[in-house]
Formats: C-alpha cells, sequence, structure tokens
C-alpha cells in the first residue's frame, strides 16, 4: 500500500510541475526547449530549460525575429515585437506565463501558420529570445471548376479573397459557406464544395486556390401533401407559398419549382399567414417532413391544425388625442362582425396609402405609432384596442440632395414640397419623390428617402439620394425608300439651358445645360421629293416662380409627287409612293413591285407635284390648384399653312391652293402617375379642344352655292376638334415589389365638328390603324390613331370621329437607369368613322397581341407588337380581315 502512494505521489508532483511551469502551446504554441539541463550544450543553438527545475527570473537582453523576409514586415519588426508583448529589458520568468502569453497574442493576430519563441544566449541572470514566425500562404491565383462563368462572377464578389492577401482556415471555411449557400438558393441544396491550396513553384508562401463545387442535381419539389385542412384547400395554400411550388404543375408554369431551404421556411410562414388572413388566428403547422422522392426532387408533408374561425367583436381607439375615433374608425375600415383579417389590420394600420397611421404622419406626427392588441378572446371572438402613440409635430430640419450632377439643384428644389422649416408630411414626401422622376433626369427605381428622426429635438431631416440617367435623345438613321435614301437627324435635349446658351461662361460643356429646358431640332429629307425640319422649346417653369410652361414650335414639311412616267411604266396607280420607312422616311420595296420600280422612281421626281405645310404655335400652361394640384390647364395658339400644287396622292376637295388655318388649343389634363417609363400606379387624363374662328359667321359669303372644289371656299378652315383620352395603371403586387406586374387600361374619343355644314375642313381629320406612327402613313395634315393588328389607316382615312378601348398587362424584365425593357399582353378596339352622324362606339374592330418596349436613354422608347385583328376592313377592292400584323413603335405614346 506504501508502494502504490508513493508511485502516486510521484505521479502527481510530475504532472504539477508540468501545469506550473510548462509552456503548452500545440503544433506550435509551445516553447520548444529539449530536456536537456540548462548547464548542457544548448541544441541547434538554443538554450533549453528544465521543465523539472525550478522557475528563475532573466531581464530580456534583446529579441530578433526571422521568419518574415519577403513580407510586409521584412522591415518593421518593431510591430512584431509590440504584439508579443515582451520588450528589451523587462524582467520575465522563465518557466512562466509570459512566453505563453506572447505566443497567444500571436495566435490571435491570424497572420501566422507556426509560431516559436527561442531563447539562443543566456549570460547570468540576461537571456536572448528570437521570435520564429511562420507566414500564412497568400493567394497568388484563383481557379474554379465546375461552374459556369456568371457564378464565378457573382462567387467572386461574395466571398471577397484578393489576389496577394493572406489566406485563413477561417477565410476558407466563410467561403465554403458563402458558396454552399449561394448554390442552395440555385436550387442545388446538396452542392459539396472543395477549397484546396496548391503551392506555386518557386515562390515562396503563395498558392493557387482551386475551388471545386460539384453542384449535384438541382432539387425539385415533386409533391406537397398536406393534411388536417379544411377551411382552405390544397390549392390555396400551395398557392400561398410563393417559393416553393410543385414541378409538373400549369399554375406553377412561371413559378420558381426549386426546393431551398430558406425559402422553404418563408412559405412555411406564408401559409400561415394566409390562414391568418382568413381569420384562423390559431393555425399552425403540428408537423412538417421533407425526404428525398428521387435523385432530383424531394416530397414536403404538411400537418396543419387549423382551430376557430375569429370574428371582431368590438374595435376601440386609446391614446388618440388629436383626431377622433371616427375618422380613425373610416380609415381603417374594419368593423364589428368582420372575419379577423390579421393581414388586412397590419395595412389598414400601417402599410397602406390610406393608412390610418397616414391621418397622423401626413400631418406632422412623424414619431406617432399605433399597437394593434388583442385585450379579450372569447370563443370565437378578438376585441381589439388600438393604441395609439401621438408623440410631438416632427419639423423639417434640413433637406439634403445627393447624387445630383444633372441640373443645378434649385431646378430639384423647385420641385420638392419638402421645405427647411416646414411640418413633415408622409403625402408631401411622396409626392416630392414623384415630382424628381417626372423630370426624367433620375432613376425613379433607386429613388428612396432618407428620412432620419430626431425625436429628441422634434425635428427630421430629409435625404434625397439621387442616381443620375441621361435623357436626352440624338437620332441618326438611314433607310431606302421608294425615291432613294431618306435620312434623318434628330436632337432632343431634355436638360437644355438658354441662360447658359447666350451666356457661354456658365456653361457646363459642350452643350448648355442645367435647366431642365427642352430643345427640339429635327430635320429629315431625302433631297427633292421630302424634306421635314422642327424645332421647339419648352420652358417647365417660366418666371423661374410657378411650375407654369412656356413652349414655341415651328416645322415645316414638303412633299413632292412622282411624273407620268413612272406611272405608265410601273403598273403603280395601285401604288401609292409615299409609304414611309421605320425611320420616317420613303418606305420601299413592299407589296409585288420589287426593287426596279423603287430604282426607277429615283429618277421620277416631278416639281409641278408638291404639298407643303408649315406651322407655327405658341403655347402657355399652368399647373393648377383645384380640384387637386395634379390638374394642369394648357392653353396654344398656332397657325398652320397647307400649299398644294396638282396634288392628286389624297382626297382633298381641290388639287392647288391655299389653305389657312387659325387656331386656340386649351387643354385640361390631369396626371398622378409615379414613373414616367414603367408606371406602376395613377391615372392619366385630357380634355382638349381645338378651334378656329367661325369666319363663316361673318365674312359674307354663301358657301352653298361655292362649288365643293373651289379653293377659296378654304382659303380659311373653321372647325371645332374635341379629344377626350384616359388612362389608369394598377399594381397587381404591393408597389414594394420592383418587379411589379401592372394592368394598364386606355379610353379614347374624339370628334371634328364644323360650323357650316358647307364648310367642311379637309384637313385635322383622324387616320386609324396600325401603329400609330407617322413615318408608316400616307396621310397628310390628318391625326394618326393606333389600332394594332391591323394595316396603317385601313380601319379609316379622312374620319371625323374615332373611339377606341385597350387593355394592356405589364411585366417588367429589366428596371436600370442605362434600359428599361418590359414586356406586354393586350386586347383593344376601335373603329373610325366619316361622318358624326355614324359614330357607333359598339361598332368596334377587335385585336390582340403581345410585345415588348425598350427604353434606351440616347434614343428614346422603342417598341415592337405583334398583334391579331379580328374583324374585316374595307380593303384594296375587298372586304379583308385584319390578320397577323407586325408594329414598331417610336417614341413615347400617350
Amino acid at each position: 500500500m506504501l508502494k502504490k502512494t508513493f508511485y502516486l505521489v510521484i505521479a502527481l508532483t510530475f504532472f504539477l510541475q508540468i501545469f506550473s511551469f510548462g509552456q503548452v502551446v500545440p503544433s506550435g504554441n509551445a516553447l520548444p526547449f529539449a530536456k536537456d539541463s540548462i548547464n548542457k550544450l544548448p541544441v541547434k543553438d538554443e538554450l533549453v530549460v528544465n521543465y523539472m527545475g525550478t522557475p528563475k527570473k532573466y531581464i530580456i537582453a534583446d529579441i530578433d525575429v526571422t521568419g518574415v523576409e519577403g513580407t510586409m514586415y521584412e522591415d518593421q519588426e518593431f510591430v512584431l515585437v509590440g504584439f508579443s508583448g515582451l520588450a528589451k529589458g523587462q524582467e520575465i520568468q522563465i518557466p512562466g506565463d509570459d512566453i505563453s502569453n506572447a505566443v497567444q497574442r500571436f495566435w490571435k493576430q491570424g497572420l501566422f501558420s507556426d509560431i516559436k519563441i527561442v531563447q539562443t544566449k543566456i549570460d547570468a541572470d540576461s537571456v536572448w529570445l528570437e521570435i520564429r514566425l511562420t507566414d500564412r500562404p497568400r493567394v497568388a491565383d484563383i481557379q474554379y471548376t465546375g461552374m459556369k462563368k456568371s457564378e464565378q462572377k457573382d462567387i467572386d464578389q461574395k466571398i471577397q479573397m484578393v489576389k496577394g492577401n493572406q489566406i485563413t482556415p477561417h477565410h476558407i471555411n466563410r467561403a465554403k459557406e458563402v458558396i454552399k449557400s449561394f448554390f442552395a438558393e440555385k436550387g442545388f441544396g446538396e452542392a459539396d464544395v472543395n477549397i484546396l491550396q496548391h503551392p506555386v513553384p518557386n515562390q515562396k508562401n503563395q498558392v493557387i486556390l482551386e475551388i471545386a463545387v460539384d453542384k449535384k442535381e438541382k432539387l425539385k419539389v415533386n409533391r406537397i401533401n398536406i393534411e388536417g385542412n379544411e377551411a382552405l384547400t390544397d390549392n390555396q395554400l400551395k398557392w400561398a407559398m410563393k417559393k416553393t411550388n410543385e414541378k409538373g404543375k400549369l399554375r406553377n408554369l412561371f413559378r420558381s419549382k426549386k426546393f431551398v431551404d430558406e425559402l422553404y421556411v418563408e412559405d412555411k410562414n406564408n401559409l400561415i399567414t394566409k390562414y391568418h388572413e382568413k381569420g384562423y388566428r390559431d393555425a399552425e403547422i403540428l408537423k412538417d417532413t421533407v425526404y428525398k422522392h428521387d435523385d432530383k426532387s424531394v416530397n414536403i408533408d404538411l400537418v396543419v391544425e387549423e382551430g376557430p374561425l375569429y370574428h371582431i367583436r368590438s374595435v376601440n381607439w386609446i391614446g388618440n388625442t388629436q383626431f377622433n375615433s371616427l375618422d380613425l374608425d373610416r380609415s381603417l375600415n374594419m368593423h364589428s362582425g368582420d372575419v379577423y383579417d390579421q393581414k388586412k389590420l397590419q395595412q389598414r394600420l400601417k402599410s397602406d396609402e390610406d393608412a390610418a397611421i397616414n391621418i397622423y404622419q401626413n400631418n406632422g406626427y412623424l414619431f406617432s405609432d399605433i399597437d394593434p392588441v388583442e385585450i379579450n378572446i372569447e370563443n370565437d371572438s378578438v376585441d381589439l384596442e388600438l393604441r395609439v402613440t401621438e408623440g410631438p409635430k416632427a419639423t423639417i430640419k434640413k433637406v439634403i440632395i445627393q447624387g445630383n450632377d444633372r441640373l443645378y439643384e434649385d431646378v430639384i428644389r423647385r420641385e420638392l414640397r419638402t421645405k427647411p422649416g416646414e411640418v413633415f408630411s408622409k403625402d408631401l414626401l411622396i409626392r416630392s419623390i414623384r415630382e424628381i422622376a417626372q423630370t426624367g433626369h433620375f432613376d425613379p427605381e433607386n429613388l428612396q428617402p432618407d428620412v432620419q428622426p430626431d425625436p429628441e429635438d422634434g425635428t427630421v431631416n430629409i435625404g434625397y439620394p439621387l442616381t443620375s440617367k441621361g435623357n436626352d435623345q440624338i437620332e441618326f438613321s438611314a433607310g431606302w425608300g421608294v425615291t432613294g435614301l431618306v435620312g434623318k437627324l434628330s436632337l432632343k435635349l431634355n436638360n437644355f439651358s438658354l441662360k447658359n446658351m447666350l451666356n457661354p461662361k456658365l456653361s457646363r460643356g459642350i452643350i448648355p445645360q442645367g435647366e431642365g429646358q427642352t430643345l427640339v431640332l429635327s430635320a429629315q429629307t431625302n433631297g427633292d421629293y421630302y424634306q421635314a425640319y422642327q424645332f421647339s422649346f419648352m420652358e417647365p417653369w417660366f418666371g423661374g416662380k410657378r411650375p407654369n410652361n412656356f413652349s414655341i414650335s415651328a416645322y415645316y414639311s414638303r412633299y413632292t409627287g412622282l411624273n407620268q412616267d413612272y406611272y405608265s411604266n410601273s403598273m403603280s396607280s395601285y401604288y401609292n409612293p409615299y409609304m414611309y420607312s421605320s425611320y420616317g422616311g420613303y418606305g420601299g420595296g413592299y407589296g409585288n413591285y420589287g426593287s426596279y420600280y423603287q430604282d426607277m422612281s429615283q429618277f421620277a421626281y416631278d416639281p409641278n407635284q408638291v404639298f407643303s405645310i408649315i406651322g407655327v404655335s405658341v403655347g402657355y400652361g399652368k399647373r393648377l390648384e383645384w380640384p387637386d394640384d395634379y390638374f394642369s390647364l394648357q392653353g396654344e395658339l398656332g397657325y398652320q399653312r397647307y400649299n398644294l400644287k396638282n396634288w392628286t396622292y389624297n382626297y382633298f376637295p381641290f388639287q392647288t391652293g391655299s389653305s389657312n388655318s387659325l387656331t386656340l388649343n386649351l387643354s385640361l389634363s390631369r396626371s398622378s402617375i409615379d414613373n414616367p417609363l414603367y408606371t406602376r400606379t395613377g391615372s392619366q387624363f385630357s380634355l382638349s379642344v381645338t378651334a378656329t374662328p367661325p369666319f363663316s359667321l361673318w365674312d359674307g359669303k354663301d358657301y352653298k352655292k361655292m362649288a365643293y372644289a373651289d379653293p377659296a371656299k378654304y382659303t380659311w378652315n373653321e372647325y371645332h376638334k374635341w379629344k377626350f383620352k384616359a388612362r389608369t395603371f394598377t399594381p397587381l403586387t404591393p408597389l414594394t415589389v420592383k418587379r411589379t406586374p401592372v394592368i394598364a387600361t386606355r379610353v379614347e374619343f374624339g370628334f371634328l365638328g364644323d360650323y357650316n355644314s358647307s364648310k367642311q375642313t379637309p384637313f385635322e381629320t383622324f387616320d386609324m390603324g396600325g401603329s400609330g406612327m407617322t413615318g408608316y402613313t400616307t396621310s397628310f395634315a390628318t391625326e394618326i390613331v393606333a389600332l394594332r393588328g391591323y394595316e396603317e389607316n385601313s380601319v379609316g382615312q379622312q374620319a371625323r370621329a374615332y373611339s377606341r378601348f385597350g387593355v394592356e398587362l405589364r411585366y417588367p424584365f429589366i428596371l436600370e437607369p442605362n434600359s428599361t425593357i418590359y414586356g406586354l399582353a393586350f386586347v383593344e378596339a376601335g373603329n373610325a368613322w366619316l361622318n358624326l352622324k355614324n359614330f357607333n362606339p359598339f361598332d368596334l374592330k377587335r385585336s390582340a397581341g403581345v410585345g415588348a418596349r425598350i427604353f434606351l436613354p440616347m434614343i428614346g422608347l422603342l417598341g415592337i407588337d405583334w398583334a391579331y385583328g379580328f374583324d374585316t376592313v374595307y380593303g384594296t377592292g375587298a372586304r379583308e380581315r385584319g390578320g397577323s400584323q407586325l408594329h414598331f413603335i417610336i417614341g413615347q405614346e400617350f
């Protein structure tokens, strides 16, 4: 027994000595002294400690650092010595904690793969130490295997491994997790990720990282089995799961079918939310199981418990002193006896545009809040108490504009409804965002205000971070038509500055800009056959103090006919040569005539057949304050002169002569759309009348006795022209969703009336059919109305009444500052009538189709539509169905 006790004491003493004096830092963390006596010669120039010996105190005589050659610390050893916590002249104990702590400090830096501290010399009570470090390897290159180039680019941005930086185990582990998560989001939930380090030959501490991914098969959802549901059907619950959907189902054609763990967790919450919407507040998922169906898909089993259907028994407002409960009740729009819809409750309190909280926040109470509390639940009834915290009114302290490099800042600030010193209003904040978007100079998709409330002093700072985008448009195009080469040069400057043009010293760059004015210069020609020129200028804030716009424009166009040789040789009596190309010039090569006649027509110029139009106009518009400030009133005074010389191509009553129009246009319009490019919400409507003076009432002429073709009858045109246009935009998802599908509707009417039935103007009529682009029409001095699915002008020519209706479903694909692309599907109907008495809004030509719109800043809006016309129209010599038609669109269409 004594012998066993003796051995036990010896063993305990040995382990206590190691615990007290040993420098225990495994794998390079230990102080590597050999187990020889201190009095013996050093092994490999190292002095050693007898761990069984008594600790002794030494003074550090010097500290050297080795192993950092070729690194950033090569000339900064003092930094590394500082890491250790040791210093020359310091008294330390060997063995003791000083050396162990120094080693631990180096490990915490994460910069080294091996660390040793050795004593190289001992003289009496002095010791010389050497810190031996091994630098972690650095990334020389990164190579990817098992993935696409686009995936490599995305992963590169996510893992943020930079060539030349050190690589640590933490970096490797983090990169693996990020990559696995990246592929899991794409449906590769079982992807394997390996990151290998290959040393670079002849380069110290340099490695090539190989990121190898085996994505395995993409996991999809085969079946979702739901048990326990009675109140809601399987389809209702499966539709509530937004991102976890069964494959092979038609209803999921455009929905994600991949299985992603994180999205599945979200969708389980969505399923419960659906129950809450229907009044089942106690609904829960008792059990859910995900298991393999095969190597490519999983099955999901869900067991739900619905609980009872709850109704609202009472609603009481507490804490409201500024607004009475009746007003808040009207805004809430949830009453006793209603199904207890928790989602609707939150929306009506805080989320919707007309939510109850907005009553407060539109009147300055930015710090207000409404907290719904279920104060009593009895059987299937809930008593709600809506606790209002009003707080003080918030005053706007600063309005900060960031990112603007397009406009003078005062041009932006004049559009804002939020001014320093005024009481905060959420409505005015939203309206300010809309007004900035309407200028067209900034990306509306990235226009999110930065609201910075300060409850301590009752103020708020509002920031408008802007992303500039170019919206000036330059068009230089050319095409080959019936009469040869057609060229067009058009310049539209939406940020022009007349002041800077008159004072070049203030100009920003070559083009004077910064004031948001619009200047349009356009020229189109193919020599003697056709010429068109346009100039217009618009100042949106005439005078600089109010949003009153001033505009002036002038235009001139001249068309020349073809001589008789062309017609007699080309059999073109059925062919009108003035079919324009897609560039706005003449079109050619259409129909059955081919390039022979196209070439021949280049030499068929007839200077004796001319039609020309010259016009000028001056306009002034004002934003109204009643019924609301979305309304505006515009007035325009215009003059047009039509000159004809032996012109036989249209159904004008005379072929040679001149006609003049002096017009006054008045237009009342309202526009509340949120975005001029991809509109999600709002509406537009306009009611306009254009009228000439009734010359026949006082000029003393008897127009009944004058011949229909007498040019003197049309020296001064007289008419009144009425138009109504309306559009609405309804989002199909919450506006917080960037890619919001939208339903757009259209209603249009137009009427051309007269003061004297014997003096009807031959101009300013309506031509309907096709794309509605003037570059495709054979029309002259008439208004073009689109009706897709039918040939250009085939529905009606020189009509005096028209109607048009349409519905579009739009979906955005790209919403970026440099491009906006969305697709659409549409149905529309319309018709045009030669006389007002024949007008019948129910006698319509119908069509349907699909299309796309692309907005490019330097070009504008481009579009293509395929449409099918279902009804017949009068074609060339016979009744013809509209049939399949392809249309090209250039420019924004109201």
